[in-house]
């Protein structure tokens, strides 16, 4: 029996595989709403056998737009194109779930800050000297993202997603907020790792207040800044184990992004490590990403209990069918749409 291959229960939802679709933003929604392209995008890796979906980066509000281009949730005429790919999805066995973000400094990335809406960031720092000053967050504007990220989950559970997970990686919003390199306040959501901490802790709280109880939800972190100074695994597990108190019942593990420095390395399963630590040590489960891409792989990171999940991210870009052809590499009889079943022999 695989272990890629066994099903996961997650409170009320029981995942068919292991195996995620990692989030990646398309660039190419039109004022937040989702487009053919989207369509078919998630609805051929539903088709190609995932076992949960994460669809890509999508702003609880209009000025958090990694780019001019993502999905949105800030407004209600969001929700029926979301709802549309989700019934899809769900219909051809796949769990389906939501990135929810926020890009602070990082908004238009592709113009340096310089966007339709000012960014907004913990402090008046710049992601790069080239970007855009972002507008230091005041309490009551805290107020409003707060309101802003529960907002969204209401129209997450009202398009129909199994999962929410909240972006607090990659130098985003919530990611600003917890690292010392990048927040540098003085009141009561700076200073001390426990006061960095407080904005994703109220998020979490906010969302779980309005996402149903049986659903599963997600916080993805980056487990290390890969710079002097910066979080670290051991620093990121007092907070995991407020989030699991909290009702989050996964930790997606990725690295990086705070700041404009890359890994020393890069190689296979680099980041697993990540996931396998906070597994251990912090006593939930744990979903792995980072040039995961052959089955074998795969297999090994879940059967030696090292993360709950992996998550593909460019290896189902070039191959959405990836699930069906490791199933057949491990010895696994995995159902193909009957569609496509003159294919399998």
């Amino acid at each position: 029996m695989s272990s890629l291959f066994s099903p996961l229960t997650l409170r009320s939802l029981t995942l068919r595989n292991r195996i995620v679709m990692s989030p990646m933003v398309m660039y190419c929604a039109e004022e937040g709403h989702a487009t053919d392209w989207h369509r078919v995008h998630y609805g051929t890796r539903a088709v190609g056998g995932v076992g949960l979906i994460l669809l890509e980066a999508t702003a609880v509000e209009s000025r958090g737009r990694i780019s001019i281009g993502d999905l949105g949730l800030w407004d209600d005429t969001h929700v029926e194109g979301l709802a549309e790919i989700v019934r899809f999805g769900q219909a051809q066995g796949a769990a389906m779930g939501v990135q929810l973000a926020h890009a602070g400094r990082k908004a238009w990335g592709a113009e340096k800050g310089r966007g339709p809406q000012p960014a907004v960031a913990p402090g008046a720092d710049p992601f790069q000297p080239n970007w855009v000053v972002p507008q230091a967050l005041d309490t009551d504007e805290i107020e409003r993202v707060v309101a802003a990220w529960q907002e969204a989950a209401r129209r997450a559970q009202r398009a129909g997603f199994d999962v929410i997970e909240l972006h607090a990686a990659h130098g985003y919003l919530l990611h600003q907020f917890l690292s010392p390199l990048t927040n540098h306040r003085t009141d009561d959501y700076g200073g001390s790792p426990e006061k960095r901490a407080r904005l994703l802790l109220r998020i979490v709280k906010a969302v779980r207040e309005v996402w149903p109880e049986e659903k599963p939800l997600f916080v993805r972190i980056s487990a290390t800044d890969w710079a002097e100074g910066g979080l670290t695994v051991a620093d990121h597990l007092p907070v995991v184990r407020k989030l699991e108190k909290l009702d989050v019942d996964v930790i997606d593990c990725s690295s990086g992004g705070v700041i404009p420095v890359v890994p020393p390395q890069i190689y296979p399963s680099y980041q697993v490590p990540f996931a396998e630590r906070i597994r251990h040590e912090a006593g939930i489960a744990t979903m792995a990403v980072g040039l995961i891409t052959q089955p074998e792989q795969a297999e090994e990171i879940v059967a030696n209990e090292r993360a709950d999940l992996v998550a593909l991210g460019r290896e189902l870009l070039r191959n959405p069918y990836w699930p069906l052809q490791a199933a057949r590499a491990l010895g696994m009889e995995m159902p193909w749409p009957e569609q496509y079943a003159r294919a399998k022999q």
